[in-house]
């Protein structure tokens, strides 16, 4: 049975959203660690510090076009250099400069052995574009300047990338940058994705009167993907006992995690926690202190977790923010804190209940440039269409006194592909 508590006249406490999260997360593990091309890591997370294998610059490079010289040989305006050689990228000068020589350089080309200066090229006069051309000098260059030292940006050997670090697309140029092709990741988790319920048909599928289209489904996968987990869709559990079940005994895959929407609530075909009191299953938790999502769900099936999401399209998609996102995280070998910003309402809203309220809002600024959230006028856990057009939640803690236009609350930011 649910282990809530119990509360005045043994009803069960609904649990705090904050212990709800904790015990979701508690026991969840990435798996062991694989090494894989960094082409295809973005979104993964590392499983061991990265060093660099190669120093950026490799050698000390120009951040100009111009002459390498030596200082000594350029210090008043009108001295004369004579051209010997030339260095671009990819082509260095591999002599070494003496007094009263010049090296044609070029942006990110090696600087020759002797020199530590750079003449830019507006800044004198050559003869020719040839070896043997002399150079003369208008402004007399600053010793050291536009020369990046040897290891500027990375040196070989100092660790570039933690363990625990998720992998973006800039992190991967520099890991690249840095010598390497793979590197070692935790696996990404795969999450079972069910649906139940008689009303639901398939995407496609033309709805009956009474029916509608399993689009929590269709939601949950994108949003498993967007957060770097594999979704895996085991299809729709109808409206009788064992049918959830029998749909994730037979995954095609082995789960790191279930996610079934439906089925919480207490109706007569509502089966998801009574299935829960079968052989090889554990009833962790039922029932939360939060709006939209009251008959959150959680437990275990055979050893897998399992997250119950309500049916409700806006209750399956806030509590897959507030809950499924962290444990996807959790799962990959990282953790996920919420954006969570300061912002004054547009409008009065009445004082909470004791549930946590999750009201979807319009993030935008006011005259002043200062954040200000505006709630929708209608809050229906039902309205998908409000929800999509959100990008931000009001969170309002139990108990919240009324506020006033003008009065500050703490918004959550939508991530703009969830």
């Amino acid at each position: 049975m649910p282990t809530n508590g119990g509360g005045a006249g043994g009803t069960p406490d609904l649990l705090p959203v904050a212990e709800a999260r904790s015990r979701i997360l508690a026991g969840l593990t990435p798996g062991a660690a694989e090494t894989s091309p960094l082409a295809e890591a973005i979104g993964r997370v590392l499983a061991a510090d990265l060093a660099a294998r190669l120093s950026l610059p490799a050698d000390p490079v120009s951040a100009m076009d111009g002459y390498a010289a030596r200082s000594e040989d350029c210090a008043a305006a009108g001295s004369s250099l004579t051209r010997i050689g030339e260095s671009a990228a990819g082509r260095p000068w591999t002599g070494v400069i003496g007094p009263g020589e010049a090296v044609r350089i070029f942006t990110g080309a090696v600087v020759p052995d002797g020199a530590d200066c750079i003449i830019l090229q507006e800044d004198v006069e050559a003869s020719s574009e040839e070896d043997g051309a002399i150079v003369s000098i208008r402004e007399v260059p600053q010793k050291g300047r536009f020369i990046r030292p040897e290891g500027l940006d990375v040196t070989a050997g100092d660790i570039i990338l933690a363990e625990g670090t998720m992998m973006s697309a800039r992190l991967i140029a520099l890991a690249t940058s840095a010598g390497h092709v793979t590197a070692s990741f935790y696996p990404r988790p795969h999450i079972g994705i069910l649906s139940t319920g008689d009303e639901l048909v398939s995407p496609g599928d033309t709805p009956a009167r009474g029916q509608i289209v399993s689009s929590n489904a269709t939601y949950l996968s994108a949003f498993v993907s967007a957060c770097g987990g594999v979704p895996v869709e085991l299809g729709i559990a109808r409206d009788r006992p064992g049918a959830m079940l029998d749909a994730l005994r037979a995954a095609p895959v082995p789960l790191d995690l279930v996610v079934t929407t439906g089925g919480a609530s207490v109706g007569t075909h509502d089966h998801v926690v009574d299935d829960l009191s079968s052989t090889g299953t554990e009833l962790g938790f039922w029932k939360i202190a939060m709006r939209p999502g009251k008959p959150l769900i959680h437990g275990r099936v055979d050893g897998i977790p399992l997250l119950g999401l309500p049916g409700n399209p806006v209750s399956s998609a806030v509590c897959a923010n507030i809950f499924l996102r962290p444990a996807i995280a959790r799962l990959s070998g990282s953790d996920h804190a919420p954006e969570m910003i300061a912002a004054r309402l547009a409008t009065g809203l009445p004082e909470n209940d004791r549930r946590q309220d999750y009201l979807r809002a319009t993030l935008s600024h006011d005259d002043d440039g200062l954040p200000q959230a505006t709630p929708a006028r209608q809050q229906d856990s039902s309205m998908i269409g409000v929800y999509a057009n959100a990008n931000a939640l009001i969170v309002r803690p139990p108990f919240d006194p009324p506020k006033s236009a003008g009065d500050m609350v703490m918004v959550l930011r939508l991530d703009p592909l969830l």
